[in-house]
């Protein structure tokens, strides 16, 4: 009697936040930058409440000195809690509370700056040997969905890696790292080929990696064996190359808008777009944006 495959659950999401966050200087100089606020909340809770709406259990965060404020925010605070209960603010106590008990979070020190290869490299012995999620900590997507849920069912049915991707112009493909594959259906390709910033005209594929990944284990193993490119930095991508060499890879069209909140502009565009669906604020700051235009 053939054996039935066991399917492997996403129960972990790895999301690192130990960078220096140079491009919001000074702003990020005594504040991470993950902790900057879009509308009422900091970057960082858009990402969590994202993977705790996708199902997935636990979260490993991979810090650096001087991000502890990332974990406070996590954290139960009961001298806060007890002063906003006395002085009748219960709806912001009870918000806390629940963002306190989210999900629960693993935080693991990465202790030189050796890039994001080696930021997921150090959650290893958290993981242990099982598929995983990756989120980057200033990685927005405004979806019906949340991206990290549609990866998952897709990942239910290859049980394989996949690399969340967008449709970039040919001359921005030297600012992403790029898949080139071939289209098994719509959204989904089978990657052939993965390539770190290439240069102009060496690639006719505009098929952009962003910030979301499910990642088989074996990724581990392909880390540690993987020499430090431009900085002394070990590059994600040369480690995913190796790993779809070993093993089929696929790489998804997210159904979505994505904004990059570590870069400025990103950050002002993530701003409006979130400001527009909030059910408090959107309306009046719908008019004031007419009012700007119109005045401008």
């Amino acid at each position: 009697m053939k054996k039935t495959k066991r399917v492997q659950q996403i129960r972990k999401a790895v999301i690192p936040v130990a960078g220096m966050g140079t491009r919001f200087l000074p702003a990020s100089k005594a504040i991470p930058k993950e902790m900057l606020t879009i509308v009422d909340r900091p970057t960082i809770q858009y990402i969590v409440e994202e993977v705790v709406a996708s199902g997935i259990e636990e979260i490993v965060l991979i810090t650096s000195a001087g991000k502890q404020a990332i974990e406070n925010h996590f954290d139960y605070n009961q001298e806060l809690d007890l002063l906003l209960e006395r002085r009748g603010k219960l709806r912001i106590c009870e918000e806390l509370r629940h963002l306190a008990n989210l999900i629960d979070i693993v935080a693991v020190r990465q202790k030189k700056p050796l890039g994001l290869g080696h930021a997921i490299w150090t959650a290893r012995n958290v993981v242990g040997d099982e598929p995983f999620m990756v989120l980057l900590g200033d990685d927005l997507v405004v979806s019906d969905q949340p991206c990290a849920k549609q990866m998952m069912s897709l990942y239910n049915e290859v049980q394989e890696s996949i690399v969340a991707i967008q449709t970039v112009p040919l001359e921005q493909t030297h600012q992403y790292g790029i898949v080139e594959g071939e289209m098994i259906r719509e959204r989904v390709y089978e990657v052939k080929r993965l390539v770190e910033k290439p240069a102009p005209g060496t690639t006719s594929s505009n098929l952009a990696i962003i910030g979301r990944y499910i990642l088989h284990p074996d990724i581990f193993d392909m880390l540690s064996r993987t020499t430090p490119g431009h900085g002394g930095e070990i590059q994600l991508t040369d480690a995913l190359l190796a790993l779809s060499n070993k093993r089929s890879m696929y790489a998804y069209e997210f159904e979505g808008d994505r904004y990059d909140a570590g870069d400025k502009m990103g950050y002002l565009k993530a701003i409006i777009a979130f400001a527009l669906r909030h059910p408090e604020l959107k309306d009046e700051f719908r008019r004031h944006i007419k009012e700007v235009a119109a005045a401008s």
